[in-house]
């Protein structure tokens, strides 16, 4: 990397292990910086120190018995620390919303105040958001329960903003004619991306940063990043033909865009979106197509398939079957309607040729 100046304390190393990649951790905190965002040494880079710092000298302030204080303890604590850097960089969203009532003392948390801060985040921000800093609140109280700093969890029964009736469905499952319309209409350089989606049901962000040693013979590791868990899959023809049929690069990544470079998330919408809206302007696609909704796509085939919720989250790279079960709900509700509606035709059937006519 050369001779830079490097931010004061904050630990900068590069891993051992192929794709030999950088990262950077605030040490007092064990913050991570996500290094594709903000590359090493620029000054994106230095702001976002600057940041990390900034926030670090307003929690050592926090008050005793105060939400701040909360949240420093638990950002220090093992449990954070051991937290993927996605997950990480997610919970550190909801802190820093929350630090306008950092000096909020614990005591005064009820069920209400909870309510009204999701409500309020959700109003802001929006529904999903406002949802995510009541979950993020029930973690801190549950963690701070565990260790004398309050005596009750006031978030932990409070339910989720629903989703208003008649809204579309988030990253709902692609249907067969689709996903055939979108492969027919990418352009080489990003169907490996789509592929690695829609055949293995990878987040878009880990799609992108598979490195290129990702694939060993006919076997690819399709670590998933919030989770860290890796699991080892079979090279499928569409993949592999996706990836032979790309234009060569020397990108450390196994994807790459036009110009041979690593694909950034944002950049990739951004080239999707267009190819996207004439598919829908053309009929071949309808509208709320996501790419996170392949990786509900593929749980709802492997759930259509008869795979149990345990197999399904191991492909997916999940440590519980709770998502697995998330993502193929709609497979278990067709199912189970399929099985409905039928016997009830065949009892309609059945009640119809006990009719007696009557005679003349």
């Amino acid at each position: 990397m050369g001779e830079r100046r490097r931010p004061k304390g904050f630990q900068i190393f590069q891993d051992k292990k192929p794709p030999h990649k950088w990262r950077c951790y605030h040490r007092k905190t064990g913050a991570a910086i996500d290094i594709d965002r903000f590359p090493l040494y620029t000054l994106e880079f230095y702001a976002e120190c600057l940041r990390i710092d900034e926030l670090q000298r307003k929690a050592d302030t926090a008050k005793p018995g105060t939400l701040g204080m909360l949240i420093k303890n638990y950002r220090a604590s093992r449990a954070f620390q051991d937290l993927s850097p996605r997950t990480q960089a997610d919970y550190q969203k909801c802190f820093d919303y929350l630090r306008k009532i950092e000096h909020q003392p614990l005591a005064s948390f009820t069920s209400p105040l909870v309510v009204g801060i999701r409500d309020k985040a959700a109003d802001t921000k929006g529904r999903r958001f406002g949802n995510y800093v009541k979950s993020v609140l029930s973690l801190l109280f549950a963690w701070g329960k565990e260790r004398g700093y309050v005596k009750e969890n006031p978030a932990v029964a409070i339910k989720g903003i629903r989703k208003p009736r008649g809204a579309p469905e988030a990253n709902r499952p692609w249907t067969d004619a689709e996903r055939e319309a979108v492969l027919a209409a990418l352009p080489p350089h990003m169907l490996p991306p789509v592929s690695l989606m829609m055949f293995y049901g990878l987040d878009p962000q880990d799609a992108l940063k598979l490195p290129r040693n990702a694939v060993s013979g006919l076997m690819i590791d399709t670590r998933r990043g919030k989770t860290g868990v890796g699991v080892m899959l079979p090279l499928v023809a569409p993949v592999y033909t996706a990836l032979e049929s790309a234009p060569k690069h020397d990108a450390l990544t196994l994807c790459a865009n036009s110009y041979g470079k690593p694909w950034s998330v944002s950049g990739f919408r951004a080239s999707w979106r267009p190819i996207r809206m004439k598919l829908e302007e053309e009929g071949k696609v309808q509208p709320g197509l996501t790419l996170k909704g392949l990786r509900h796509t593929v749980a709802t085939v492997l759930r259509e398939m008869g795979k149990d919720y345990a197999t399904i989250a191991e492909a997916l790279g999940q440590k519980t079957e709770a998502m697995a079960k998330h993502y193929s709900r709609r497979a278990d509700m067709s199912k189970k309607n399929t099985a409905t509606v039928t016997d009830l035709s065949a009892e309609m059937n059945r009640r119809k040729t006990k009719i007696v006519k009557p005679t003349s």
